[in-house]
């Protein structure tokens, strides 16, 4: 119904903005990373999703469309919600989501505050599918990547990552930009390397 709205951001608050165009105030719900990138009493343009269920008629907004989109899909997840959904982009980015899914790492989802560990498990299992090559181009990551590397040989560098101390996101991100590795040792090795650089 509204693909985006452009206005006056006129207030903001912990969990929304509401966006002034012509005259009408919209109220959106919207991530921290989005809130993040708002100033008040200047332009904006938020991409929008209504969310109808029963009595509820609510608008989110968000930042680009790659995170609306994440959104989206979260929402094809069985028990996950608008507030659930919203949720994870405020704590991760819609490409470590995706990470996340394509490395099989459910302790990327360790910090989102509301999902317990079976949630993340069904997020992972529904979305596998539906999380693709043009997915994991859009939030610069690759699909193709690793020939050598199946998703278990990936799956098991995270956790290797993990139990050196590092984050569940920030371990799929990394493992998920490894290209053309040869064996899990040379994975986790790439990876490291490429976390010591962030």
């Amino acid at each position: 119904m509204y693909a985006h709205i452009r206005g006056e951001v006129v207030d903001i608050q912990a969990d929304r903005a509401v966006l002034e165009a012509c005259g009408v105030g919209y109220e959106l719900n919207c991530s921290t990373k989005t809130l993040g990138a708002l100033k008040k009493g200047t332009q904006a343009q938020l991409y929008t999703h209504l969310h109808l269920a029963e009595d509820i008629m609510a608008l989110y907004g968000f930042e680009n469309d790659t995170e609306r989109f994440m959104f989206r899909r979260l929402l094809t997840v069985t028990r996950v919600g608008p507030k659930l959904a919203l949720s994870v982009l405020s704590t991760l980015t819609p490409s470590d989501v995706a990470a996340a899914i394509i490395t099989d790492n459910a302790d990327a989802f360790a910090r989102v505050p509301g999902m317990g560990k079976k949630t993340a498990q069904r997020v992972l299992l529904e979305l596998k599918e539906k999380i693709g090559a043009q997915e994991m181009v859009d939030s610069g990551l690759s699909n193709e990547a690793n020939s050598a590397t199946d998703s278990n040989a990936q799956a098991e560098a995270v956790a290797a990552l993990i139990s050196l101390g590092y984050d569940g996101a920030s371990a799929s991100r990394a493992v998920a930009q490894i290209k053309g590795a040869d064996s899990l040792e040379q994975l986790i090795t790439l990876a490291l390397r490429s976390l010591a650089r962030q």
